[in-house]
């Protein structure tokens, strides 16, 4: 597989020339390639970064040996973390139970709402793990996550201040290598490792999937381009991990922008689709598909794979694929399905759950109330509609029924756990709802539907990339229909007509 000719010499060139890069890379369009193909153009040692291991172990048998393929991880743990060693194979204990050991022994009170200790427990955690993801040195109000039920300025702040101390006393206990009480895990030296602000001592560092950066990694990064030359790659469009503090670094990187945009995963069709969705998010690049692929786009009766929005949407087709008798596979198991059933059930039961979305609802009834009725609970309605349904029981006897995907007749994922993957043929499952309708009317009186959320284009982006040969729009074909996707979206100028600024070379 090749690139294409003038994008991949823009690069070669632009590399070649010293300067630091930003390279859009959309999907299926052989980024690993042009990557390798850099390297192999200069003796200088490099090292290229990612952060998954699985992604550094593939791209390590293609690059030449001059480069070091390894995760972020690995890096931070080579330097500080092998430190913690004996720490990060503690064994695993309720968040409760850690509260407990700092202090946390009982429940507080905010607005109208009790808070208990296990639920206070599990926020100073969470507010530890998103310090850990933030470039930032001290703790600070945005660490600390809402919560269902919270929801007015004055209640987070209150619970701003309940929990901070808490954190501030957990990320203490986290700093001492010989023992603590707080479960020690990988996020922890990774941010122990960027607080000593390190050097990365290369002649060039290649970052991939830029675009799913904490920003704890991209500070990182960023500090080395005085003695080393940065390329970023990734796709900005494909920027959906934001709810868990990742931000798209590519859109503020000061580098030479330069695109790959030929996909080799999908024909014509399937790359008019694709641009669709990335107009709709603005995003720098549109695609061309290959020639060669035959790519359908329509009805597909038996697909691979079905990809959803939520989990819960996964849930609701793992039971119907089951109900027709098909041998499931579901993409990263199904722990989180048991937990959200077995926390239904503890709620049905009469109990609370420490399930960190349904924490503060006393019963089931609770819940259903809020998914009815507050405008913030409308993503957990199709939640309620299932367990209402066919029960807790019922989900669980599901996901004891799910097998490997090498012996499944399809295999359903989410879009977010789907990406990087593909499959032959693929269905958007129904949970990708459409815009909800404004208070406008067009000329002849109709609804006029709210524009497309870029965030909810990116996603379905992803989604419906995964596809080779025939892909079924399902819980998308409302797009058809959208006024946002009947007017024309001229591409960006390519980022290959600009002359590369002189103040992007290393110096």
């Amino acid at each position: 597989m090749t690139t294409p000719a003038e994008e991949q010499t823009a690069a070669a060139d632009a590399f070649q020339a010293g300067h630091h890069l930003v390279l859009q890379a959309g999907a299926g369009t052989g980024k690993t390639t042009t990557l390798a193909l850099l390297a192999a153009g200069t003796n200088r040692r490099g090292r290229y970064l990612a952060f998954n291991r699985e992604i550094a172990r593939a791209a390590a048998t293609r690059f030449p040996r001059t480069v070091r393929c390894t995760t972020a991880h690995a890096t931070a743990y080579a330097a500080v973390g092998h430190r913690y060693t004996h720490r990060l194979n503690g064994p695993r204990q309720p968040a409760w139970k850690i509260g407990q050991d700092l202090g946390i022994t009982r429940s507080v009170r905010i607005g109208d709402r009790d808070i208990s200790h296990k639920a206070l427990s599990h926020t100073v955690l969470r507010t530890v793990t998103r310090f850990c993801h933030s470039a930032d040195s001290a703790f600070a109000h945005r660490h600390v996550p809402p919560m269902r039920g919270l929801d007015s300025p004055p209640a987070h702040t209150q619970l701003v201040g309940t929990v901070l101390p808490f954190a501030a006393k957990a990320w203490a206990d986290l700093q001492n290598p010989d023992k603590g009480v707080v479960r020690f895990e990988h996020d922890h030296y990774l941010k122990i490792w960027a607080l000593t602000k390190p050097r990365i001592e290369a002649g060039f560092l290649l970052l991939d999937e830029a675009q799913d950066t904490n920003p704890v990694l991209e500070q990182v990064f960023t500090a080395q381009r005085d003695h080393a030359q940065l390329v970023m790659v990734g796709d900005s469009a494909q920027a959906i991990y934001g709810w868990r503090g990742a931000q798209d670094v590519l859109s503020r990187f000061d580098g030479v922008p330069l695109t790959l945009t030929r996909s080799f995963r999908f024909g014509p069709h399937l790359a008019e689709q694709a641009n669709r969705w990335l107009a709709l998010a603005d995003a720098p690049i549109r695609l061309s598909g290959s020639d060669s692929i035959a790519t359908d786009v329509g009805t597909v009766t038996h697909p691979q794979a079905v990809l959803s929005r939520t989990n819960v949407g996964a849930m609701a087709e793992v039971m119907r694929q089951l109900s027709e008798g098909h041998r499931v596979a579901l993409v990263g198991g199904g722990q989180a399905l048991r937990a959200l059933a077995l926390a239904a059930r503890d709620l049905k039961e009469g109990r609370r759950t420490p399930h960190p979305e349904l924490t503060l609802f006393t019963s089931w009834g609770d819940l259903q109330d809020y998914a009815d009725h507050d405008p913030s609970g409308g993503d957990l309605q199709p939640l309620v509609d299932l367990v209402d349904q066919h029960g807790p029981d019922a989900i669980l006897n599901a996901v004891e029924q799910l097998t490997d995907e090498t012996s499944a007749d399809v295999t359903v994922s989410t879009a977010h756990k789907a990406k990087g993957r593909e499959w032959s043929t693929v269905r958007i499952a129904d949970d990708f709802p459409p815009p909800r309708y404004s208070d406008e009317l067009d000329a002849q009186g109709r609804p006029i539907p709210e524009p497309v959320k870029d965030t909810d284009a990116r996603l379905a982006y992803v989604a419906v990339t995964r596809a080779r040969h025939q892909l079924d729009l399902g819980g998308l074909s409302w797009i058809d229909d959208h006024p946002s996707s009947l007017a024309p979206s001229a591409p960006p100028t390519p980022a290959t007509d600009q002359q590369p600024p002189a103040r992007h070379a290393l110096k």
